[in-house]
């Protein structure tokens, strides 16, 4: 990988290795990437099957619109079609972080029927870009999960198409999608859903 492409690598390795210590990404769960260019599309992103709490710069790869490889070694998440798909929907981001966490797999059960988790009231809500009060209604959609990964993207693009304002997405039991301008930005989004998913999580008990 090129220079820029190694530093980016490293911040996404530093994000999974604290995500990993958390519990929000075990074992070989979960998938983290960054926009390189946008024309041509060129997209950094973590390897399959590699532990996210053994990250390093050489765990990623670069690969193009089509999810082939540019440069890097191992094989594609078959996940990467669903990051190429949100950087295409939402044109001003630059990274896309996507965990496995207990709560908010156990959100996405209790909250199926309803279609998304709703989260309101809470002064966490102001770590989310854009955000300005704890008198926010932030809505996490959640999607059936499917191995079609055509019809799981062209249903995440109709998603985001129709709501602009979310900051991420819940594939049913299986993980969160959240994404920034920055790999920065998409870490603190992360921290903050994963923050109240706990918190209504507990109050369930």
């Amino acid at each position: 990988m090129r220079i820029a492409a190694l530093q980016i690598a490293s911040e996404l390795a530093d994000a999974g290795s604290e995500f990993y210590r958390r519990g929000w990404v075990l074992g070989t769960s979960g998938n983290f990437s960054m926009l390189l260019t946008r024309e041509p599309m060129r997209m950094c992103i973590t390897a399959s099957g590699i532990e996210k709490g053994k990250l390093n710069e050489t765990s990623f790869l670069e690969l193009d619109e089509n999810g082939e490889i540019v440069q890097g070694l191992g094989k594609p998440s078959a996940e990467s079609a669903l990051h190429l798909t949100i950087y295409r929907s939402i044109p001003d981001i630059g990274s896309v972080l996507h965990t496995h966490s207990v709560w908010g797999t156990i959100l996405s059960d209790v909250f199926l029927d309803r279609g998304a988790i709703e989260i309101e009231g809470y002064e966490m809500l102001k770590g989310l870009s854009g955000v300005v009060t704890h008198a926010h209604t932030e809505t996490v959609p959640i999607i059936a999960n499917s191995q079609d990964y055509a019809a799981l993207s062209h249903e995440i693009e109709k998603l985001l198409r129709e709501n602009k304002s979310i900051h991420g997405f819940y594939l049913h039991r299986h993980g969160l999608y959240t994404w920034g301008e920055t790999v920065a930005d998409a870490r603190r989004h992360v921290e903050i859903f994963e923050f109240l998913f706990e918190v209504l999580g507990r109050q369930l008990k």
